[in-house]
């Protein structure tokens, strides 16, 4: 699971249930997630946001010690937001190189055992994005950021993140997410990353959120993506992590199952699997509205989510009746 919100991110979705953005119900809201019962049935690790390596529960209890009791495996984000690259169409590179190997240790000291760096491109056939810069840069970036965390016993997440948005075909995602991947997989190697100790953190090849012809569909994508993962990724990478990207809960679900389904056919070598964050959380912090009466009602909701997703890891999910709400955010920071 995704919880790596910053401040910022997690006010905006207090804001959709008017509730202030303070730090307790910040602690409240994230001890509502880690404390669910039986979450740990389907969740294996958790990405925080800095402050929850260092927050308690209302009890005072460390959310460290809480998950790791729950036997969960603590990552941390530790990337520094992005900034734009000169001369681009307003692409942006991912900032945070600078004192991250001071920062690592220190995280290790705490608990965490792997780390996540969002690297952020979109495609816009008018403007030639994303451009050779961008990809270039941010491939540097990430590699650069994966070789630290080695270094200082983090597991790197690699997250190049190919926005949903525009008006493209799942053809024309595809082809730049190949090409994004390859630049990336070979920004590793000359880097000396060691690829059985990484994780992939993908977007899913998909029609942009503008896209005006036919629907995709859940086996059109899993088509789309494993095809270029298998042209492009090394089969010493151990698991495939999807971020959602957007998608609504539902799609997020049904999606990662037809590529499991699909994966089961043609001896994938990686786990294709989930690291979702709205796609986990978006109906449960809307059941919960910040209201203690609807606790219980809010763990069941994200128990839910969360089982459908670890079936769909196994491609096991048999879907529901009823499509969850786009949570697509057009150019989503956080």
């Amino acid at each position: 699971m995704a919880a790596d919100e910053s401040t910022g991110t997690i006010g905006t979705r207090f804001q959709k249930i008017s509730l202030e953005n303070t730090e307790n119900n910040r602690r409240d809201y994230r001890e509502l997630l880690f404390t669910a019962k039986g979450w740990n049935n389907y969740i294996s690790g958790v990405i925080l946001f800095e402050e929850q390596l260092n927050q308690k529960t209302a009890d005072g209890v460390p959310f460290v010690d809480v998950l790791k009791n729950a036997g969960v495996i603590i990552g941390i984000k530790v990337d520094k937001g992005v900034t734009p690259i000169p001369g681009t169409d307003e692409e942006t590179l991912t900032q945070g190189i600078d004192g991250l190997a001071a920062r690592c240790a220190e995280y290790y000291k705490k608990g965490a055992r792997f780390a996540k760096w969002r690297a952020v491109l979109k495609i816009n056939e008018k403007t030639g994005c994303p451009s050779d810069v961008a990809i270039a840069e941010n491939a540097r970036g990430l590699a650069l950021y994966a070789a630290i965390c080695q270094q200082h016993g983090l597991v790197p997440i690699i997250e190049p993140e190919v926005l949903i948005d525009g008006e493209h075909s799942i053809d024309i995602c595809a082809a730049v997410t190949q090409h994004v991947w390859e630049v990336v997989v070979k920004a590793l190697h000359d880097q000396l990353v060691l690829f059985e100790g990484i994780l992939l953190k993908p977007s899913m090849v998909t029609p942009g959120a503008e896209w005006k012809g036919p629907k995709a569909t859940p086996e059109d994508i899993a088509a789309a993506t494993v095809r270029v993962l298998q042209r492009t990724i090394p089969p010493a990478v151990p698991g495939v992590t999807f971020l959602s990207g957007g998608q609504s809960e539902e799609e997020a679900s049904r999606n990662l199952n037809a590529m499991n389904q699909l994966a089961s056919k043609t001896r994938i070598p990686w786990a294709l699997t989930f690291s979702y964050g709205r796609a986990l959380q978006a109906s449960t912090i809307t059941t919960w509205g910040g209201k203690k009466e609807n606790l219980a009602k809010a763990q069941e909701n994200f128990l839910h989510r969360a089982k459908a997703n670890s079936l769909a890891q196994l491609g096991k999910y048999e879907g529901e009746a009823t499509v969850s709400e786009s949570l697509y955010v057009k150019d989503y920071k956080y």
